[in-house]
């Protein structure tokens, strides 16, 4: 992605919800597999009616379900730079990290759908 991490924070802190108004939800899968992962961490940050994607109030975390599903809500999104967008991440060690930039298809959408596909970190003592 362009920019970087784009604000992006470790360990952003788990959530109930980020406000009321729009839903990001998904699944999050192992690549080659599809197989649904359980007990990870998903972050979100975005822009909202409560103010700009560095303020901690619009940034948290989630863990899957033992499906590999997610769902958190938010207030609603508004546009930066332009566009209104949110911003994901996957970022553990089992897994190469992941870093997301989905577009609302307008202002006016109430949720978005993500899907995570995550590749296991290469093991490099195997090639030694």
């Amino acid at each position: 992605m362009r920019g970087g991490k784009n604000n992006f924070v470790a360990d952003a802190p788990l959530v109930d919800n980020l406000g009321k108004g729009f839903v990001v939800s998904g699944t999050v899968r192992k690549a080659g597999s599809c197989e649904g992962l359980g007990n990870v961490r998903v972050q979100i940050w975005a822009s909202t009616e409560r103010g700009g994607e560095g303020e901690a109030s619009n940034r948290g975390s989630v863990m899957t379900a033992a499906d590999g599903t997610y769902r958190l809500e938010t207030s609603p999104i508004v546009p930066n730079f332009g566009q209104a967008h949110i911003h994901m991440s996957y970022d553990d060690e089992a897994f190469e990290p992941v870093f997301l930039r989905p577009l609302l298809k307008s202002r006016e959408d109430t949720s978005i759908a993500v899907d995570f596909n995550l590749a296991p970190v290469a093991d490099d003592a195997a090639g030694s």
